[in-house]
């Protein structure tokens, strides 16, 4: 009886937070049933006949979580999906809450969740999923989460909780990400890049990762961005293990996408992926790994020509006259590989619209701007304005990176910029948009009011 009264004054809590304007309702509903209902998670979540299914790294998470969402779908899966991206325990919570019935039952076979960094440990002691997919660790948000290690550490220590009949995936490009596997007593599947052409220009400061327990540093035969690569320890005692999933050849498509053929336990594959980066291509990995150990490999392509980009990640929006190419930036190596993504793709100088916030949601710390790989924008834009509540900085990391101050404007207020950049590009081209967590949330609002968009709880 407890969760049930937690289901309906969380239901009210959502109900209010939509009335009152205050958003979708994807996270308070879970904030008060677990006041009154402490335990509410773990008892909804046992009543799905085929588990749960968590999900978690620090990018790429949303899109691919989408991307195993649409496949399950497509497999005639009845999925709970927080698909909204509220990825606390409370928005874990106010996913499944959202799913039940009146008298607390949940009527779907499987719940897919994705999980925020800090609180993947609690959810994973709550839900006991069937499969945990860990997709890489980099530094992000260090006032909150720590460094890569701390995570790893508290990852490590919750999964070791789980039975032996756990699946565990991980991506075997990730150093940290290997050793952690290695600790556990779940059963450990590997994914990971073959295509070794497929690695080049990566920015090796942003490593977080390169060094063995030894204390030597790894040596790297391939690097494809940040830590991620082929490695090994010089003294025999680590190194890259040969992934049971794996690229064998991704050929970039621009902007559009790739196309991307995958080795499997059982047999090759070609996948295109609907969305353009590297990064993408190790989600559609990703994705096909965990379709396959869950039985449903075979729709894996078809769900994939049908998905369409999670909000704000590589979203194409139109807005009145114009298109609006929206891709957050939260930390070095994200912003560094779609800015590298969208360089590599520009057949002309772009218009860049940039928005940094220090919000509790962004990370109050910003000194990751200086870490990012903003020379590469250098002579390749013919017009950035600067918005948010740090602005000035990201200003003054553009100059420093060398792109021309006569094409830096700085607009503070995120719907002004957009206005100044609308009026300033004519209809045929593209406005780029680089946006921090709250500043994209805040621009959405702005599309939304004016028509351009749906909420992105309805997305």
């Amino acid at each position: 009886m407890r969760d049930v009264v937690a289901i309906w004054l969380g239901w009210l809590a959502g109900a209010l937070s939509r009335l009152l304007g205050r958003g979708g309702g994807t996270t308070m509903p879970g904030v008060i049933a677990r006041r009154v209902a402490p335990q509410v998670l773990t008892h909804l979540t046992r009543q799905l006949p085929r588990g749960v299914i968590c999900v978690a790294g620090t990018n790429g998470k949303t899109t691919t979580t989408r991307m195993i969402a649409d496949t399950l779908v497509a497999a005639g899966w009845r999925v709970l999906h927080n698909r909204s991206g509220a990825n606390l325990t409370s928005g874990v919570t106010a996913t499944v809450l959202k799913g039940a019935d009146w008298r607390g039952r949940v009527p779907y076979d499987v719940a897919l969740f994705e999980c925020d960094e800090a609180a993947l440990p609690q959810i994973v002691r709550e839900t006991q999923p069937r499969l945990v997919l860990l997709h890489n660790l980099f530094r992000d948000q260090l006032d909150r989460y720590g460094e890569v290690d701390t995570i790893a550490n508290n990852w490590a220590a919750a999964l070791r909780t789980l039975p032996t009949s756990t699946v565990v995936l991980y991506h075997a490009d990730d150093p940290s990400l290997v050793r952690l596997a290695n600790s556990l007593t779940c059963q450990t599947v590997g994914y990971g890049n073959d295509d070794v052409s497929s690695a080049r220009d990566s920015v090796a400061h942003l490593a977080d990762a390169g060094f063995c327990r030894c204390g030597a540093a790894l040596v790297y035969n391939v690097r494809f961005y940040a830590h991620i690569g082929h490695y090994h320890c010089p003294n025999g005692d680590f190194a890259r293990p040969q992934p049971a999933y794996a690229l064998t050849q991704v050929t970039a498509q621009g902007l559009v996408g790739s196309t991307v053929t995958l080795r499997t336990p059982s047999a090759s594959c070609t996948l295109q992926v609907p969305l353009p980066g590297l990064y993408n291509a190790t989600n559609a990995l990703a994705t096909y790994a965990c379709a396959d150990q869950l039985g449903v490999a075979p729709v894996v392509a078809s769900a994939l020509a049908q998905m369409q980009a999670a909000f704000g990640r590589y979203e194409v929006i139109t807005a009145g006259t114009h298109q609006l190419v929206m891709a957050l930036i939260k930390n070095p190596v994200g912003a560094s590989e779609t800015i590298r993504m969208l360089v590599d793709a520009w057949a002309a100088p772009a218009r860049l619209l940039i928005i940094i916030n220090d919000r509790d949601a962004d990370g109050t710390d910003v000194s990751w701007l200086w870490d990012a790989d903003f020379e590469r924008l250098c002579g390749t834009t013919q017009q950035v304005i600067v918005s948010g509540t740090r602005a000035a900085d990201m200003q003054v990391r553009l100059q420093y990176a060398g792109v021309d101050r006569l094409q830096i404007q700085r607009i503070d207020d995120s719907a002004e910029a957009l206005d100044a950049m609308l009026a300033a590009t004519p209809a045929d081209q593209v406005v780029y948009v680089l946006p921090t967590y709250t500043a994209m949330l805040e621009l959405r609002a702005v599309l939304t009011q004016r028509g351009w968009v749906a909420p992105f709880w309805q997305d």
